[in-house]
């Protein structure tokens, strides 16, 4: 199956951004909070996920009793998938509903490699920090993830791109952002933590394009994913008539 490509936005509205060439910009640095910086991921061919592995590299000082968004996936009726920090510190994901929710280890300043898994068909849930693999948990037996969607990084989607909350914004670090249609093994799992290669997720992947800022804030930022760089180049070369005017390619 051709993997879809993907492009990602950040929405934030003042000055120029000039999108440049392929670059390896590696990581997506949220600062501070706020209500109305998001980054978007819509798929080009969507697929519906029987069985999925999401993995990150993340590391963010927030701390205390508050809610982070770490990824959301939704449609225009539901929220179909979002991993989060709850205010306790636990990690969970939502499916439709109720989350399951794991005891580890809280995120912090230093680099924790998170993933998730999930089957369909056994409803096994997993969640490994670091390589470390938790309990297994059974949840939502026989759901599947629904195409349509489009996935937001940094907010917690109230509606399909509606409102935000400064309060659940992501503030930290985050890359090698991958998504698979299947459930990685515990050992490729570990071996990717400890700096692997890896499988590429045929899902998404994340490919850098660079953003030169041409005054004193960023207006905004494009990425993209795909297979291989000539997808990417191609991919640009269509959506750049829909992009808005102010938002130049080089």
């Amino acid at each position: 199956m051709r993997l879809p490509a993907v492009v990602l936005l950040a929405a934030i509205s003042t000055a120029l951004c000039f999108c440049a060439h392929l670059l390896n910009i590696k990581t997506l640095v949220s600062p501070t909070e706020t209500s109305n910086s998001y980054v978007e991921m819509v798929p080009v061919k969507p697929r519906t996920l029987r069985a999925f592995t999401l993995c990150m590299r993340v590391a963010s000082k927030l701390k205390g009793e508050r809610e982070v968004n770490l990824f959301a996936y939704r449609t225009r009726d539901s929220d179909e998938l979002k991993v989060r920090r709850e205010l306790d510190g636990r990690l969970s994901f939502y499916l439709s509903g109720v989350p399951v929710l794991f005891e580890v280890p809280q995120l912090g300043a230093l680099e924790t490699h998170l993933c998730i898994t999930c089957d369909s068909k056994s409803g096994a849930a997993t969640l490994f920090m670091d390589g470390s693999k938790s309990m297994t948990k059974i949840y939502k037996k026989g759901h599947a993830l629904h195409s349509g969607g489009r996935v937001v990084i940094r907010q917690d989607p109230d509606s399909n791109l509606g409102k935000f909350d400064a309060k659940q914004s992501f503030v930290g670090e985050m890359h090698d952002v991958n998504m698979w249609d299947s459930v990685l093994s515990a050992s490729t799992i570990r071996d990717m933590y400890s700096g692997d290669r890896g499988p590429r997720g045929n899902v998404f992947r994340l490919i850098h394009l660079s953003i030169q800022n041409s005054s004193h804030f960023w207006t905004g930022f494009a990425l993209c994913y795909a297979d291989n760089d000539d997808d990417i180049l191609s991919f640009f070369k269509e959506l750049k008539p829909k992009f808005p005017s102010k938002c130049l390619f080089q």
